[in-house]
């Protein structure tokens, strides 16, 4: 079940790169390439029957891109966004306690915005390589903040799912689903994903 979740996620990501990030051609079939490659190796050599340890996780694990569906359903020119920005650029140099730090200290000054209480619920998951009580309240309070906007179920499905928690990951999915009108720009991710935890073969993407 591990390694159908991990290859669901990177078609997920696959796609969010073809559809929001606008890569065609080579560029996307080098990245694609990149990607296949990593989840290859832990195929190969990961472990997933051995017990959890979410120290050394937290510690080692580099964390999952999110900002190209984070801008997509959040918007990229926002408030909130050069706070998330200085928290990815901390967390992919693997300096976790202070791209949280940078989230925290968004929020102090912006305690409403909904986007800042996702990316910190997003990297509560990255810093301790799981779900934490943390996350899972920073989560809900974007869910009050936001009740009609899909993303805050969305992400925390996503790190469910990432956790190995497929039914809470599809059940949160299925509602940001729900909270999502037809033809809205990043439906087909949420689509995709859904599609992917249920097991079914995704839909082809639009043809560009």
């Amino acid at each position: 079940m591990g390694y159908i979740l991990l290859f669901g996620l990177l078609l997920v990501t696959i796609l969010a790169l073809w559809w929001f990030g606008r890569l065609r051609g080579a560029t996307l079939q080098l990245t694609a390439a990149a990607l296949m490659l990593g989840a290859a190796g832990y195929a190969l050599q990961g472990r997933p029957s051995l017990p959890s340890s979410p120290r050394e996780a937290g510690r080692g694990a580099a964390p999952l891109p999110l900002n190209v569906p984070r801008e997509a359903m959040l918007g990229q020119f926002t408030a909130s966004a050069r706070w998330l920005s200085m928290s990815d650029a901390l967390a992919r140099r693997g300096n976790k306690d202070d791209a949280v730090g940078v989230i925290q200290a968004g929020l102090k000054a912006n305690p409403r915005d909904m986007a800042l209480w996702v990316g910190l619920g997003n990297a509560l998951v990255d810093h301790a390589g799981m779900v934490t009580p943390a996350a899972r309240l920073a989560y809900a309070r974007a869910r009050e903040l936001g009740p009609k906007h899909p993303a805050p179920l969305f992400f925390e499905g996503l790190a469910l799912a990432r956790s190995g928690e497929r039914e809470p990951a599809l059940e949160l999915w299925n509602r940001a689903l729900a909270l999502t009108p037809p033809g809205t720009s990043y439906r087909p991710m949420i689509e995709q994903g859904v599609a992917a935890l249920q097991g079914r073969a995704p839909q082809q993407a639009p043809q560009p």
